[in-house]
């Protein structure tokens, strides 16, 4: 088992603005786990996981020349149905994880956000709410919540 799972993030910039949305193809996500991870290159992706391994999330934009950037990652609780976030999930299930950057943004899509695995229930799907950016400006921040990670 490899101890490091990545997991990208591709948004199609100009397709997300104009509809509004991550959905309609604009957003898939793929993983590099060795465990059975399932929705591959799609914004349902759950990534198979096992506690103590490290997760690092990327974004990258379709066009490379227009900038997107993970905003947030919020867990939202394993009884989360996509829609809400769980008010009653864990203090440490709802803060969002720290990013790994060096303070200065020369390049957003060079971000990486990244955490390591805590003990999970095996088999339940704890989703979490992916927030990115795309330029600035009031309807720049787009999020979706059904990705997922789950431990074996």
């Amino acid at each position: 088992m490899n101890p490091k799972v990545n997991i990208v993030v591709v948004v199609d910039v100009i397709g997300a603005l104009s509809d509004g949305t991550l959905r309609n193809g604009n957003l898939c996500m793929i993983d590099d786990g060795s465990l059975a991870s399932t929705g591959q290159g799609t914004p349902e992706l759950v990534t198979v996981v096992k506690p103590g391994q490290v997760v690092t999330w990327s974004a990258l934009a379709v066009d490379l020349q227009t900038p997107v950037e993970i905003k947030s990652i919020t867990f939202l609780g394993p009884d989360a149905d996509g829609g809400h976030e769980a008010e009653q999930a864990p203090p440490a299930a709802q803060a969002p994880l720290h990013e790994s950057r060096d303070g200065e943004r020369h390049n957003p899509e060079l971000d990486v956000w990244s955490g390591v695995v805590p003990y999970l229930a095996p088999g339940v799907a704890h989703p979490y709410r992916l927030e990115v950016q795309m330029y600035e400006g009031e309807y720049s921040t787009l999020h979706i919540e059904s990705p997922a990670l789950m431990c074996l």
